[in-house]
């Protein structure tokens, strides 16, 4: 499964140290690996992955690609930290508020 988020248009983009200082506060160990085709942060002792738009080091679009062995608090975990930064999900529905 994979949960789209974003920071509004009408926000400043966040740094990606602030989006693994708001995992680590949800008590999470974030590793950030930069690619050369994309940013990667993987998380200690999970399989769930999260593949980040990066542009100098500023983001603001992520997708979290869920491992369906990893367990709920995980996922609720991850984006009680993206909502905590502004950030919001996206579905076929539109927007909606992470909290």
């Amino acid at each position: 499964m994979e949960t789209v988020v974003h920071l509004p248009e009408s926000e400043d983009p966040c740094t990606i140290r602030e989006v693994l200082d708001a995992l680590r506060k949800q008590k999470l160990e974030p590793r950030h690996d930069s690619k050369n085709w994309g940013d990667w942060i993987h998380l200690e002792g999970c399989r769930t992955v999260i593949s980040i738009e990066s542009m100098r080091g500023l983001t603001r679009s992520a997708t979290i690609e869920h491992a369906e062995d990893d367990n709920a608090e995980t996922s609720r975990a991850i984006l009680k930290a993206f909502g905590k930064l502004g950030w919001f999900g996206m579905d076929e529905d539109g927007e909606y508020p992470l909290d």
